[in-house]
């Protein structure tokens, strides 16, 4: 199913998708007063950006100097051409240490890579440790959106989840019984559990280390107690030099969540004594991406999801009706870039109103990449036909003035003679709107009779 298809599932709720709409709107408005505090807000997005296009540019020694640092701090280091690669690296090292039981915390590759059923299918148990993560999990759903997986689910979803397998008191929605339920549940894998698997939100070239940032303190839980700790990155990750943090954990959070910093910002240096540390850089189509001129901003994304929050489409249309890991603007100009054909339809999600680009805190042309994204798509024949056939005569049409004009006139006599032909469920527009009355005259008409010889 394409996204418009699943986009009408999700509003068949009404009630729903307001909730969702404006909560997600709730945490853009927060995001507003966070970065409104601070005065330099706009160098810190530019300079941010700056740093981000030099990582890019210089991609090749970053890479080789993180791992010669990190391999000196005792870290082992591999590499993953795809997501196959990466996926087959967490098994052999869980393999190799005898482990069949793992504690995973979010990390968006990890859902792009599909590890988890990956792991699963090769008889490794897997429990992400993640609030929202593992709600989404006991019902076998995606996550919905990078930085709150269940902003989905309302209360009562979650009650009955618990309820149906944590044994819970059925019908319980109260949100502090709820998360001590999920602390006593998760609390015994943590002990348990001998490999901890967490993402990494920025890699330092200058000092072979990376930075983990959460708000519930699971990937440090799982990372401190575990004799295996293996971290999964994608190779946009890194950044040159250690200052440079100071910039992005200020962007952060307050981009995210309106927080001024997330809860953890925890630093992994080498591993303790006795402990294993990996990681895993992957590649997984990111050097295709890096290589189209047009497109190459999109490794700047530092995940935030403000894009997911901001976007009247988003809000109005789920993040599962994006079909890949990460939905909304951003994951719109990734996925196209993994598989061309299957994600078409993501490019034309979008009202290309560009909200999303005003609040990306690395400055990322949102909304202009959406756009070339869908000459691209046209150019290589990945839209419907009856699409390429309707654009053709647009085309036509709006290159012609005089059959402009008449196609207005028949067009509002039809509507108003015959509403039928546009008011019914061929129509998309009339599926979710009731479609207006017909103007009696067009605006060129109506300012040729009041132009007032102007």
């Amino acid at each position: 199913m394409n996204h418009a298809e699943l986009a009408e599932n999700f509003i068949k709720d009404a009630d729903r998708t307001t909730w969702h709409d404006e909560t997600l709107w709730f945490v853009r408005k927060k995001r507003d007063l966070a970065a409104f505090q601070i005065p330099e807000w706009e160098a810190l997005r530019e300079v941010a950006s700056q740093i981000k296009h030099n990582g890019l540019s210089n991609m090749h020694n970053y890479l080789v100097a993180f791992e010669e640092k990190a391999t000196a701090n005792g870290i082992k280091i591999h590499w993953a051409i795809d997501a196959l690669e990466h996926n087959q690296i967490v098994h052999r090292i869980l393999k190799e240490n005898g482990i069949a039981e793992i504690i995973k915390s979010k990390s968006m590759l990890t859902e792009e890579c599909h590890l988890n059923e990956y792991l699963e299918e090769n008889g490794v148990d897997v429990v992400d440790t993640d609030l929202g993560e593992r709600i989404v999990q006991l019902r076998q759903e995606k996550p919905s959106h990078i930085v709150l997986p269940a902003i989905h689910l309302k209360k009562k979803d979650v009650g009955d989840t618990f309820h149906k397998h944590l044994g819970t008191d059925e019908g319980s929605e109260d949100p502090q019984y709820l998360t001590e339920a999920a602390r006593q549940h998760l609390r015994e894998k943590f002990v348990s559990r001998k490999a901890a698997l967490t993402g990494v939100n920025f890699a330092v070239a200058e000092t072979g280390e990376f930075v983990v940032c959460t708000n519930e303190g699971n990937a440090d839980m799982g990372a401190h107690l575990a004799d295996v700790h293996i971290a999964c990155m994608g190779f946009e990750k890194i950044i040159p030099e250690r200052k440079h943090l100071g910039v992005f954990l200020r962007l952060l959070a307050r981009s995210a969540t309106g927080q001024p910093i997330t809860t953890y910002s925890s630093h992994f240096k080498k591993p303790r004594p006795g402990q294993q540390m990996h990681i895993i850089i992957v590649d997984n189509g990111r050097s295709q991406q890096l290589g189209r001129e047009d497109f190459r901003n999109s490794l700047k994304c530092i995940r935030c999801g403000a894009c997911m929050n901001t976007c009247p489409v988003y809000r109005r249309s789920g993040g599962h009706s994006y079909h890949s890991a990460v939905a909304g603007p951003i994951g719109s100009i990734l996925a196209p870039n993994l598989d061309m054909r299957k994600n078409a339809d993501l490019p034309f999600a979008s009202t290309l109103c560009g909200s999303c680009s005003n609040v990306c805190p690395v400055k990322i042309d949102i909304h202009d990449q959406l756009y070339k994204w869908r000459q691209v798509l046209v150019k290589e024949g990945h839209v419907p036909f009856s699409k390429k056939v309707a654009m053709r005569a647009m085309t036509f049409t709006l290159s012609h003035p005089k059959v402009f004009n008449a196609a207005g006139k028949v067009g509002r006599g039809m509507m108003g003679l015959v509403p039928f032909t546009v008011s019914n469920g061929l129509n998309p527009w009339y599926k979710q709107r009731e479609m207006p009355a017909p103007p009696k005259e067009s605006f060129r008409e109506w300012f040729s009779k009041n132009r007032n010889g102007q």
